[in-house]
């Protein structure tokens, strides 16, 4: 029996990002919450995406990306415009107001307390996720914001199940968290939220 607890990964700190690219043709964005500085001369940091995601293959092919530091602004709605849908199929930036920076790349202004452009110097596959180090080419304050955190995001801003029978079981999706609540999960079921089918599912 293993001995690891996944829950208490939830207490390790993280922010919450939009992290934006473009593919050539098209404007791009996808939620991202692991990012962190390495060293400050250079001043690098550490991006680590998930393999399956169109923008890993985009800062694969483009070496660049824009790190939008999300702000207790965010709704819910930010989250499932940029973080439960795909970029290869979905034009998540359509309708959206925003600026860009000097590598061209959109910076999201409205729910952002600042935005940093990276250039990718190397990366790492890591089987399920690829790391990238990256350098900063630019950076800039953007509001005042408090910044948002995994924890704010998941106490304030994700919707709370509405409640339910004691007697029925809950199942989470780990993806986004979306939480079904039923005696059984249907063997079809896709969540409503990210997409994602019963094999990411866990019961509660």
């Amino acid at each position: 029996m293993s001995n690891i607890d996944n829950t208490a990964l939830y207490k390790i700190s993280y922010g919450l990002y939009a992290l934006t690219t473009n593919d050539g043709e098209r404007d791009n964005a996808m939620i991202l919450n692991t990012a962190v500085q390495l060293t400050d001369t250079p001043l690098q940091l550490a991006v680590c995406i998930n393999n399956n995601n169109y923008s890993c293959e985009t800062v694969k092919k483009t070496r660049k990306m824009n790190l939008n530091c999300l702000d207790t602004r965010a709704t819910f709605d930010v989250f499932k415009k940029f973080g439960f849908a795909s970029g290869r199929d979905t034009d998540k930036l359509a309708g959206e107001s925003f600026t860009r920076s000097e590598n061209g790349l959109a910076v999201i202004n409205e729910c952002s307390n600042a935005f940093i452009s990276l250039s990718v110097d190397s990366y790492l596959d890591l089987g399920t996720h690829t790391l990238f180090i990256c350098r900063v080419s630019e950076a800039a304050v953007l509001g005042n914001e408090p910044s948002m955190t995994y924890e704010y995001y998941h106490k304030s801003v994700k919707p709370k199940p509405a409640a339910k029978p004691a007697e029925k079981k809950r199942y989470v999706c780990r993806i986004c968290g979306y939480t079904y609540e039923g005696e059984e999960l249907p063997a079809d079921f896709i969540c409503p939220w990210c997409g994602h089918g019963v094999a990411d599912f866990e019961e509660a």
